[in-house]
C-alpha cells in the first residue's frame, strides 16, 4: 500500500507519516525545493523506516502542485491513499496567505490526486470549518456555519467545500479541534493557539505568588487536542471500511471553558489561578452601544494594543476567547471504540506542554540577553563617566563592544578613565564638560552629535549629594539650586538635546535616581527632591515617547561607595553597594529597557509609604535621630574635631536596611 502526504514536513505531518510506515511500503511526500533540508532532518527522526519515504519536488501554489510530468506518470495508478494536511494553521497570516494556501493549494491537491488516479483523498480540515456557529456543531453538518468573517475560518470552510462539491475521488474529512503538543513529550513546533497565552502566565509567574487569588473570565469553549492522537486517530479511520464522503470530528469529548484551561496551565506553570470566573453571559448585559463606543475608543485600544504585544498575544485571538461552538464527535468515538486510540485527559498532560514550550518556545529564549548584544557597535553616552558608578558602567560597556563617550569636569580623571578602558581593548571617547553650565551642555550635546552622529544609548548618572538636615539649611537654600542644576535640570537639558537623533536611532535614557526617593530619606531633602523631579520628568517623557520608540529607565540606585559619599566618614563602618553592583544594575537596564530597576528593599519602602504612611514617619524619624549630621554639615571642618562613630544600634540598623541613605 502506497501513499502521498502533502504537508509532511509539518506538525502533524511528520506523525502521521511515522504512523503510515507502519503500514505500507512506501510513502511519498511533496517536498519544495527550500525544504528538503528540514525533510532530510525528519528522515532521520523517522528511523530505519524513513529510507521508504520518497520526496517529490513540488509546491502547493502551482497547478498539479507543481510535479513534474515524469513524476506524475511514475506515480499515476500507485497512491492507495491521498492525505492533504499542507495548509496554514496561523491566526497571524494575510488573507492573501491562507487564500493561497488553504483554498488554492486544496484545489491544486484534488487536481493532482485525480492526474494520478488516487485512491481515497484525505482532506485534513479544522472545527474552524464551523466558524462561529452558536451551539453544537455536528460532524454531518456543514452548510450552517456561520461567522466565517476572519479568513482562517473562511478559507478552511471553503477549502472543505471544494472537496465536498469538486473531488473526483473518493474523500474523508477530518476536522481536528486545536491541535497541541504531544501528550508524552510535549514537543510542538510553533507558538499557536493556547500556547499564545503561557507568556501572560509567566508574567503572572514572576509578579505573584502561587497562591495569589486572581478574578478572570470564563470564556467560552476550547477543545484542545494532542498531536499524537490527531495522527492515530486519522490514520485508524482513514482504513475502516465503507466511510468515503465521512466527516469526523478529532475532538476532546469533554468541552472546556477558556478560563478552566487557562487555570490548568497556570497550575502547570506554577502561577497563581483565577479564583474567580466571571460568567461570559455577564458581558451580554452591557448594551451594545456602549461596547460599540469602548470598541472605537482609540486610546482604549491603544491601551489594549500594549498590553497585547508586551504579552505577544495576537490581537485576532481575543475574538475567539468567547468561542460558543461545541462539537460532537460521535461519529469519530464511534469508528475509535476497541482500540486504544483516546485523547488523555489535559490535567494528565499538560505540565509536559508548559515544560517544552518554556525549555524551547518561550520567545525570550531566542532573546541576546546579554550586554553585547544590546550595546555591541553602539553609542552609549554616560554622565559622570570618569569615576564611581559612571567608571564601572563605561568599563562594562567598552567592554561589551561599545563606543562609549564620558564626560566629567575633571580633566585628570577622565584620562586616567579612558587610559584604564583602553587598556582593555574597550573604545572610549572622553570630553571635559561642566554639564550644569547650561551652555557648556548644549556645546557639548552639538559635538557629540557632530561627532559620533548619534547616541543610542544616554545614562544620566552624574549627580550632586548633598547629606544635611533641614535644621541645618535655613540660610543655605544654594544647596537646593545647586543639586536641582545638576541632579534635575541638566538631565532634562542634556537628554532633550539628544532625544531627536534617538528618535532615529530607537533610543534608550537611563536615569539614576535614588532609593531614597521611594524611602523618603530625611537628611536629604535636597538631593532626594531633585531626583524626584528627574523621575516625574522621565515618567511624563515615556508617557508622551511611548508609541516612537524611545525607552525610558528609572533606576533607584541603592547607596554606593562612590567618592560622593566619601565626605561622611560613617559610611565607612556601613554596609554599602559597590560600583561593580551599581553597574550591574545599569547593564540590566540597558539590555531589557525596564520601565524601573530597584531593590526589594526600596520597593517594599514605597509600598509601606503607601499603605502606612504614619507608621513609615515615624521609622524614618527614628533612624534621622540616630544617625547625627556630619560635622562638615554643621560647618565645622577643622580637623581636630572628628566626627563621632555611629553606634552599635546604627550600625546593626543600616545593616538590616542596606543600602538606604541615612
Amino acid at each position: 500500500m502506497a501513499y502521498f502526504v502533502t504537508g509532511a514536513t509539518g506538525f502533524i505531518g511528520r506523525y502521521l507519516v511515522e504512523r503510515l510506515l507502519t503500514r505500507g511500503n512506501r510513502v511519498y511526500v511533496l517536498v519544495r525545493p527550500q525544504s528538503m533540508q528540514k525533510f532530510e532532518a525528519l528522515r532521520e527522526w523517522w528511523g530505519t523506516r524513513g529510507s521508504r519515504v520518497v520526496p517529490i519536488a513540488g509546491d502547493l501554489a502551482e497547478p498539479n502542485l507543481g510535479v513534474s510530468a515524469a513524476n506524475i506518470r511514475k506515480l499515476t495508478g500507485k497512491i492507495d491513499h491521498f492525505f492533504h494536511l499542507a495548509a496554514i494553521y496561523d491566526l497571524k497570516a494575510s488573507a492573501d496567505e491562507q487564500e493561497t494556501a488553504n483554498v488554492v493549494g486544496t484545489d491544486h491537491a484534488m487536481q493532482f490526486a485525480d492526474g494520478v488516479q488516487a485512491g481515497c483523498f484525505h482532506l485534513v480540515s479544522s472545527i474552524a470549518a464551523a466558524g462561529l456557529y452558536k451551539g453544537t456543531f455536528r460532524e454531518n453538518m456543514f452548510e450552517e456555519a456561520s461567522g466565517l468573517d476572519h479568513p482562517y475560518f473562511r478559507t478552511k470552510h471553503e477549502s472543505e467545500a471544494l472537496v465536498r462539491s469538486r473531488c473526483k475521488r473518493p474523500w474523508r474529512v477530518y476536522r481536528p479541534g486545536l491541535v497541541v503538543g504531544h501528550s508524552q513529550t510535549g514537543q510542538i513546533d510553533k507558538i499557536d493557539g493556547p500556547y499564545y497565552f503561557f507568556k501572560m502566565i509567566q508574567k503572572l509567574r514572576h509578579a505573584l505568588p502561587a497562591w495569589f487569588p486572581l478574578i478572570g473570565v470564563e470564556g467560552g469553549y476550547i477543545n484542545l487536542v494532542p498531536v499524537d492522537f490527531v495522527a492515530a486517530a486519522m490514520d485508524h479511520l482513514a482504513h475502516v471500511e465503507g466511510q468515503d464522503g465521512q466527516c469526523f470530528h478529532l475532538i476532546d469529548p469533554r468541552q472546556r471553558r477558556v478560563g478552566e484551561v487557562l487555570n490548568l496551565f497556570a497550575r502547570a506553570g506554577h502561577a497563581p489561578t483565577m479564583a474567580f470566573r466571571l460568567d461570559p453571559k455577564l458581558l451580554e448585559l452591557i448594551p451594545v452601544a456602549v461596547t460599540a463606543s469602548m470598541a472605537s475608543y482609540r486610546p482604549l485600544q491603544q491601551m489594549i494594543d500594549t498590553i497585547l504585544r508586551d504579552l505577544q498575544i495576537p490581537r485576532d485571538v481575543l475574538q475567539f476567547s468567547n468561542w460558543q461552538t461545541r462539537f460532537d464527535s460521535r461519529g469519530a468515538q464511534r469508528l475509535l471504540e476497541g482500540t486504544d486510540i483516546r485523547v488523555p485527559p489535559l490535567e494528565d498532560y499538560a505540565w509536559r506542554l508548559w515544560d517544552y514550550w518554556e525549555r524551547h518556545l518561550d520567545p525570550d529564549l531566542s532573546l541576546d540577553r546579554s550586554l553585547a548584544g544590546a550595546v555591541r557597535g553602539k553609542v552609549v553616552l554616560i554622565t559622570g563617566g570618569s569615576s564611581g558608578i559612571g567608571l564601572a558602567a563605561a568599563e562594562r560597556c567598552a567592554d561589551a563592544g561599545a563606543k562609549v563617550v564620558i564626560v566629567a569636569r575633571d580633566m585628570e580623571k577622565l584620562e586616567a578613565a579612558r587610559a584604564k578602558i583602553a587598556e582593555h581593548g574597550g573604545t572610549v571617547f572622553t570630553y571635559q564638560c561642566d554639564i550644569a553650565d547650561y551652555q557648556a551642555c548644549d556645546a557639548f550635546a552639538r559635538q557629540v552629535l557632530a561627532e559620533h552622529g548619534g547616541v543610542d544609548v544616554l545614562v544620566n548618572n552624574a549627580g550632586r549629594s548633598i547629606r544635611r538636615s533641614i535644621d541645618l539649611s535655613y540660610d543655605r537654600f544654594h544647596d537646593f539650586e545647586r543639586t536641582m542644576q545638576l541632579n534635575y535640570f541638566a538631565v532634562v537639558r542634556l537628554t532633550m538635546a539628544l532625544l531627536p537623533s534617538m528618535l532615529e536611532r530607537g533610543g534608550h535614557i537611563v536615569n539614576i535616581s535614588s532609593i531614597g526617593v521611594l524611602s523618603n530619606a530625611p537628611r536629604f531633602s535636597g538631593y532626594v527632591s531633585s531626583k524626584a523631579a528627574m523621575e516625574a520628568w522621565t515618567r511624563c517623557a515615556a508617557a508622551e515617547f511611548a508609541d516612537r520608540g524611545v525607552s525610558f529607565t528609572i533606576i533607584n540606585m541603592p547607596l554606593v561607595r562612590t567618592p560622593m559619599i566619601a565626605p561622611t566618614k560613617i559610611y565607612e563602618q556601613m554596609p554599602v553597594a559597590t560600583p561593580d553592583e551599581a553597574a550591574d544594575m545599569i547593564a540590566e537596564a540597558i539590555i531589557g529597557r525596564p520601565k524601573r530597576i530597584a531593590t526589594k528593599l526600596g520597593l517594599a519602602a514605597e509600598v509601606l509609604h503607601l499603605a502606612a504612611p504614619r507608621i513609615t514617619e515615624v521609622i524614618m524619624n527614628t533612624a534621622f535621630r540616630m544617625f547625627p549630621d556630619s560635622s562638615s554639615a554643621k560647618g565645622d571642618s577643622s580637623d581636630n574635631k572628628p566626627e563621632l562613630a555611629p553606634t552599635k544600634e546604627a550600625v546593626l540598623f543600616a545593616s538590616l536596611l542596606r543600602g538606604v541613605h541615612w
